[in-house]
């Protein structure tokens, strides 16, 4: 194997416990930005492309679980132990309303139309929130078969999907019928699930496997067994060629979509990975970990095939290096750290 460089990724502290999960909102108008949910109540707001620190929600009391942001990021939502699930407004940092439960809530997401919040549970109930009614009674799916570890839409809302914490496989909701229509069967629970950006695919990380699932016909496309227990696997979303996962060994594992074959191993974390999570471009990807941080890694060069795909799609065809320095040196150029970056890569 030929010597790699070692990856030297951006490294966010802040938290002061655990980091349980992460999210990337999607390009708006103003870059795309990173949150953060940690067992240290205060869920935080990055901008994704830099890492650097926007602000913090505060308002919990436990730790908090899941997080995620609305489409055109203006909203953040949470879900925590304190038996709430809150929606904030992500420019202020002001709580918009607070949801409460009767036991940890797990799991929360924005419908993509960002009219409706979903959350799940100890309390083993799928709920949905109208963001248009909020002092209204949500709308509850029927009853969960265990604890609801992660929970997401698809099919342009008209599907929920969700996994428990306590058995193993995905149960796919239909929203009118509030009735599951679908098991996707694993061994182990899963842990996390993604939809892909393209809608393509369902990735779920359950034990020491990673799976993909045709997300319209709900076939299982791929399945490959990894080094260590994984928590989080993530699709890369422009080509979709690599994933990404991580778990027990602390590492931070790239893989190639059509073989299971293993690009790159990053290492740097001081506690087990929980989550992982591919920044809508591609072009980097966060982890967070037990020991409190969160890691932003680049991609890397773009291989032969990705630079005759750009070049297809209308772009000038320029060797993989050139476009790779030019994709790494994109915002940063202007600030001088180009230099200080390649500098780095070489050491």
């Amino acid at each position: 194997m030929d010597k790699k460089k070692v990856a030297v990724p951006l490294v966010c502290h802040g938290h002061s416990r655990p980091v349980v999960d992460l999210f990337y909102s999607p390009i708006t108008p103003d870059g795309f930005f990173l949150i953060s949910a940690s067992k240290d109540s205060s869920p935080m707001l990055r901008n994704g492309e830099t890492g650097d620190w926007i602000g913090t929600f505060e308002g919990h009391k436990g730790a908090v679980w899941s997080c995620c942001l609305d489409t055109n990021a203006l909203r953040a939502a949470t879900a925590s132990a304190d038996f709430s699930a809150k929606v904030w407004d992500a420019l202020t940092g002001d709580v918009l309303h607070s949801f409460e439960h009767k036991h940890i809530v797990r799991a929360c997401a924005f419908s993509e139309d960002t009219h409706l919040l979903l959350t799940g549970g100890v309390e083993k109930v799928i709920r949905i929130y109208d963001l248009n009614r909020p002092d209204a009674a949500p709308r509850e799916v029927d009853k969960s078969p265990g604890s609801v570890r992660t929970a997401a839409w698809l099919h342009s809302d008209q599907t929920i999907l969700s996994s428990c914490t306590d058995m193993g496989g995905v149960r796919l909701w239909d929203v009118r019928t509030g009735k599951i229509v679908q098991t996707l069967e694993t061994k182990s629970s899963v842990t996390s699930s993604e939809v892909s950006q393209d809608g393509r695919y369902i990735t779920t990380a359950d034990g020491s496997t990673v799976k993909f699932w045709d997300a319209n016909y709900f076939g299982l496309v791929k399945s490959y067994n990894m080094p260590c227990t994984v928590e989080s696997a993530s699709l890369e979303p422009k080509f979709g060629n690599k994933f990404i996962a991580g778990g027990e060994d602390m590492w931070v594992h790239v893989f190639d979509f059509h073989t299971g074959d293993e690009i790159a191993c990053n290492k740097g974390h001081h506690g087990p990975v929980h989550c992982l999570r591919f920044s809508p471009g591609g072009e980097s990807y966060a982890s967070g970990s037990e020991d409190g941080t969160i890691r932003i890694w680049q991609t890397g060069p773009l291989t032969q095939d990705e630079t005759e795909a750009l070049a297809a799609n209308g772009k000038v065809k320029v060797p993989a290096e050139e476009v790779s320095r030019k994709i790494e040196g994109f915002h940063i150029a202007d600030e001088g750290k180009l230099k200080e970056k390649e500098e780095a890569g070489n050491e």
